[in-house]
């Protein structure tokens, strides 16, 4: 039977409605969970619930935001704070992420301890801080973390010019490891007696890291920032120098020759050589002479460097075969001085002696010398 002209009418208005409501259900967004408030005061009051100073149950917050950071930052402030404190200590709260367990509850022990309006130098910060850079720490500009209160608070303690302290805080050394703390706290002293832009800061900063990598007892004191920059610039034509050698060997390493070990060329086969005079002062002393083969890129330039000579310039000979390349040296206990460079040809025959700035070898020296060739059966020049 056929369907009446109402009753289709009908029927398309129930589909259309039906297709209606299933677009809502598709456009319609999830309802927002409501803000985990007790999620928050777990977080805020692990570790601490034993120096709460508001019951967590008197909490009554009325925030929107559900964000976790923003809501642990609050029940923090419930939980602990009876007095203001800098966002360089609350900003813990907000974003721990890239901290280890052991900075995390550091710093969260510094809040409790400042937002209870305890003393953060007695309980905290005294092996790290004075009394003065504690009150510098804690009226910190609201724009610094953590890291950057502290320098700008030291800083501060050298110099009473904010702008040269701020660049403290926007420099490599603000950002440095904090095993570290009291060799880069000398640094912040330098640059605050001793104002640079923060590019040049940092440039200085990657020599004085890569000198202290080196020796640990490298120190700033009685160095000027013109002598520093001056090394610097020789640091960097090193670097310079050992990637241009390093250049050199791997391209000789792909004919395969010349290789006995990672970033090393072959050189002679002849091993190092240690003798130790028998006089009296000598043997009071300690005192020994050595001849060690260089067959590193690094070796070659300090050597070159320590000598001011330009022996680096043989590594190209160096890693053909064509030469090897030695450093005699006076070693006593805690020092270590450099006498002499020696080029031997691939027949372990004396090429050239130098010393110190290209010098000849003197008697001492020939002596060693002599000992060192007769040992290793190495054919001196005839004088």
């Amino acid at each position: 039977m056929a369907k009446s002209m109402i009753r289709r009418r009908r029927e398309a208005e129930r589909e259309r409605i039906a297709q209606y409501e299933a677009t809502l259900r598709r456009a319609q967004r999830p309802p927002r969970p409501a803000p985990d408030f007790a999620r928050a005061l777990r977080d805020a009051a692990q570790g601490f619930a034993g120096v709460l100073a508001r019951d967590p149950e008197a909490w009554q917050p009325k925030l929107k935001t559900r964000d976790p950071a923003r809501l642990r930052l609050a029940a923090a402030r419930h939980l602990f704070a009876l007095y203001p404190v800098p966002h360089a200590l609350e900003e813990i709260w907000l974003d721990g992420s890239n901290l280890g367990a052991d900075e995390t509850t550091l710093r969260r022990r510094w809040y409790v301890v400042a937002a209870r309006g305890r003393s953060l130098w007695k309980e905290e910060a005294r092996d790290w801080l004075s009394r003065k850079e504690v009150h510098w720490f804690l009226n910190s500009p609201a724009d610094l973390g953590f890291d950057a209160a502290i320098w700008l608070a030291i800083a501060r303690s050298y110099t009473e010019d904010l702008g040269v302290a701020l660049r403290i805080t926007r420099s490599k050394i603000a950002r440095t490891p904090r095993a570290d703390f009291t060799f880069w706290r000398e640094a912040a002293r330098f640059f605050c007696g001793n104002p640079a832009p923060v590019e040049e800061i940092d440039d200085l900063c990657d020599y004085i890291a890569a000198r202290h990598q080196q020796d640990r007892t490298f120190s700033l004191s009685g160095r000027t920032l013109g002598s520093l920059t001056r090394q610097m610039r020789d640091w960097h034509r090193d670097i310079a120098a050992v990637a241009r050698i390093e250049a050199a060997r791997l391209a000789f390493r792909a004919h395969g020759k010349g290789e006995q070990g990672p970033g090393r060329w072959a050189g002679s086969v002849l091993a190092d050589w240690d003798w130790q005079p028998s006089g009296s002062q000598a043997r009071k002393r300690r005192e020994e002479f050595v001849v060690t083969q260089l067959v590193t890129a690094n070796e070659l330039v300090a050597e070159s460097r320590a000598m001011h000579h330009c022996v680096w310039s043989y590594a190209q000979k160096c890693i053909s075969g064509g030469c090897s390349i030695w450093s005699m040296r006076r070693r006593s206990p805690g020092r270590v001085d450099r006498l002499l460079t020696i080029e031997l040809d691939h027949r372990n025959r004396v090429i050239q002696v130098r010393g110190f700035g290209n010098r000849l070898a003197n008697a001492e020296e020939l002596q060693v010398l002599g000992r060192w060739a007769k040992a290793m059966g190495i054919v001196l020049p005839e004088h």
